[in-house]
């Protein structure tokens, strides 16, 4: 990041990639760009750029090299940007979040554990949907703007469930273990038909499918049409079947039936479990420790705490 002097205002230069943007009309009519930008902190801040037209020049999703001078707007940090060009999108990778687990490491290491089920239906069914989506299970976000939308977030998040499911299963013998462990690893597979990805790797929206359908009702579909394809007909599929549909708990979350039998609800509190853990350690992490976070809509719209204590706030104990 490098400084040049401009009558008495330092005017900073750096790379940046644009997370977020909209054009927009001040009250005079001008037009100008109303941005969220990642620096090259790896933070994210709101910017803007006056008196500017776009047509068609800039876009999310892509890396520019800016001038800009640093304001504080409403107790904020906001950077008012007074010149902007292209940057080489060699450079995207440097700023798009991404998980630190390899995807096609987890992905394998997730298979090998259906592989050793002793439930032959169960195996069979899994294993099959895995390899039909293989190449976009690996590196998939799990979300468009919440938990794990980052490059790799749906094997983290589907691996660090299965983690918590084990642990879960060593604890409470009378859970089905082949049957939480096939509902874990399913019950999100259809985000890859729900959502659609960017160059970047990352959620760019949702298609015409994912908003009409959603990745329960896919995801379960998905189990049916595969346990068919297979040959496969016993109450084992309905069960698969409920907990993907069930898995976000009520139906103010998107569920049409709540969980019915212990698996499904223990999949569906691992499932909001790592979603809040990873929702709160991205938040906290971005502030120093001893104060707050801004109020998270996505959390109850609690402010949070970093209490200093944590540490590697984003890596996760992924087992073998």
């Amino acid at each position: 990041m490098n400084n040049k002097q401009k009558g008495t205002i330092d005017i900073m230069a750096s790379f940046a990639f644009i997370k977020e943007l909209a054009e927009k009309k001040d009250k005079n009519g001008n037009g100008f760009l109303d941005l969220t930008v990642i620096g090259s902190d790896k933070k994210e801040y709101p910017a803007k750029v006056w008196r500017f037209e776009n047509n068609g020049q800039f876009e999310t999703g892509q890396v520019v090299e800016i001038e800009y001078t640093v304001d504080n707007y409403k107790g904020k940090t906001q950077l008012t940007i007074t010149g902007i060009k292209q940057g080489p999108d060699e450079m995207i990778k440097e700023f798009v979040p991404a998980s630190d687990h390899d995807g096609k490491a987890v992905f394998s290491m997730l298979l090998n554990k259906v592989n050793d089920f002793n439930d032959n239906d169960l195996k069979t069914i899994v294993s099959a949907i895995m390899l039909k989506y293989r190449d976009k299970i690996e590196v998939f976000p799990a979300a468009y703007r919440l938990h794990h939308a980052i490059v790799g977030g749906l094997m983290l998040h589907t691996a660090s469930i299965v983690e918590m499911a084990e642990k879960i299963c060593s604890i409470y013998p009378n859970i089905n273990r082949e049957l939480l462990l096939s509902g874990a690893i399913l019950h999100d597979v259809a985000k890859t038909f729900e959502m659609q990805t960017s160059k970047t790797g990352l959620c760019s929206g949702y298609t015409v499918g994912g908003e009409l359908i959603g990745h329960l009702v896919k995801g379960a579909m998905y189990i049916e049409e595969t346990a068919k394809e297979l040959g496969i007909s016993n109450e084992k599929v309905t069960l698969l079947e409920h907990m993907v549909l069930s898995h976000h708990g009520v139906p103010e979350y998107g569920s049409p039936v709540r969980p019915m039998f212990v698996e499904a609800e223990v999949l569906s509190a691992l499932d909001s479990l790592d979603a809040t853990i990873f929702e709160i350690n991205n938040a906290t992490h971005k502030v120093e420790a001893g104060t707050f976070t801004e109020r998270q809509w996505a959390l109850d719209n609690r402010k949070l705490y970093n209490h200093g204590l944590s540490t590697n706030e984003h890596i996760v104990n992924l087992g073998d």
